[in-house]
């Protein structure tokens, strides 16, 4: 499972147009990693689970299909074509559309590094095992992951918060 934010491009229930104003049939929405062409994987829920096709095609009336667009807590890059593949936009930098963000995991006796999506400043992160809060000496930012200096147990419960 994926932690996932609504997307403040595209979110719930929008309808993109080309440019003479009629909703962009078949439409494709190409979503990557901020300031590159590396796709990066957009999900259908909030589960999280379920990954959009890339790109994205818009049905009829120029939606996305499942009306929704759920992302990583990273920055994207959207590029937007008709369904001949002409350029209307692009859209760079992009983030997650949250100022904070709730990623869970579970331990599993061994394993101490957890990959968060996206690098998170340690100073704006609370931690919690089963509830517990983790003193920021226990743990450290290691790129996009955090690293326990223990193992957290087996099926604990992983919370890290960030803002």
């Amino acid at each position: 499972m994926s932690s996932v934010n609504l997307s403040a491009f595209g979110g719930v229930g929008w309808q993109f147009f080309d440019n003479n104003g009629a909703p962009l049939a078949g439409g494709l929405i190409y979503t990557y990693a901020a300031g590159t062409t590396t796709p990066q994987e957009t999900y259908t829920t909030s589960a999280g689970t379920v990954a959009h096709s890339n790109p994205i095609v818009l049905n009829s009336a120029g939606r996305v299909p499942g009306g929704q667009i759920w992302l990583l807590f990273a920055n994207y890059k959207f590029v937007l074509q008709t369904s001949a593949a002409v350029l209307i936009a692009t859209y760079d930098n992009i983030t997650s559309g949250s100022t904070q963000g709730i990623i869970n995991f579970t331990g599993d006796g061994t394993t101490v590094s957890f990959s968060l999506g996206s690098a998170i400043n340690e100073n704006n992160t609370n931690v919690y095992i089963n509830g517990v809060y983790q003193q920021k000496n226990t743990y450290l930012m290691s790129g996009s992951s955090i690293v326990f200096s223990e193992a957290p147990p087996n099926t604990s419960s992983i919370e890290v918060s960030s803002t």
